[in-house]
């Protein structure tokens, strides 16, 4: 990927793994959109960026995100990167009927039908660009799965295969198709708390060591840092079963 002079949306932009990647993009001179579902937060950080844009967006109105890809083609007719990074992490409960399966679909919308609905209305603009790349956002997650969040880790598995075959289908047309595969990170993701566990890992090390993978590796397919590596490749290292049973016994 291209490491300057792009023009990168970045959905989720207001907050977390989304904001700093935002700001670490923006900090290497690239024009940067970021999305949010209200605009007193997108205020906040393009207030503490300047030359930073946000633009409102509802990532589960499916109309919604065919005009916003319009609105933002014609905005930034140099747009040739996306980051689709927004998503929500809610503890679930199978056995509690229909509180259960909301809480389901609105996570399977937000993070998966969301980056895809996006992906395939930007995509038009996006081909007719240099340097164009696709980036999402899954999680270690989606390789050892978390029992507390059954359809959140779904939906990053998803996000992962949905990476590979997209990639295979653009490989001779572009864009470059990148995944970012984080570790549990100190964000606000799923609780307040976690923005300071000490087991999670530290936002700024881990957008630290994103950027150099992306710096360095300019043919990157997943950047996965060192720290998320035991989950990522937990089946091909025969570690799956310890890997899980680690991960559940810590998540009660």
């Amino acid at each position: 990927m291209k490491m300057n002079g792009n023009t990168i949306l970045i959905t989720g932009g207001n907050s977390g793994i989304g904001r700093a990647l935002a700001e670490a993009f923006h900090a290497l001179g690239n024009q940067v959109i970021i999305t949010g579902r209200r605009q007193s937060t997108l205020d906040a950080v393009t207030a503490a960026n300047p030359g930073m844009k946000g633009m409102v967006l509802d990532l589960s109105d499916a109309e919604g995100i065919k005009a916003f890809s319009a609105a933002l083609a014609a905005a930034y007719p140099s747009l040739n990167a996306i980051i689709n990074n927004a998503g929500i992490m809610v503890p679930e409960h199978i056995g509690a009927g229909s509180d259960y399966l909301s809480t389901a679909e609105d996570t399977i919308t937000a993070n998966l039908l969301g980056p895809i609905r996006l992906t395939a209305a930007l995509l038009p603009q996006l081909r007719t660009q240099e340097d164009a790349a696709i980036l999402t956002v899954s999680s270690g997650l989606a390789f050892v799965p978390m029992a507390l969040t059954p359809t959140y880790s779904a939906t990053k598995a998803a996000i992962h295969s949905y990476s590979m075959a997209i990639r295979q289908q653009l490989k001779d047309s572009g864009p470059q198709v990148i995944e970012i595969v984080p570790p549990y990170v100190q964000t606000t993701l799923m609780s307040d708390r976690q923005a300071s566990d000490p087991n999670a890992m530290p936002l700024a090390d881990f957008i630290s060591e994103v950027m150099d993978i992306l710096a360095t590796q300019p043919d990157v397919k997943e950047v996965v840092v060192e720290r998320c590596k035991p989950l990522r490749y937990a089946a091909e290292n025969g570690n799956f079963d310890a890997m899980f049973n680690g991960i559940n016994s810590m998540s009660h």
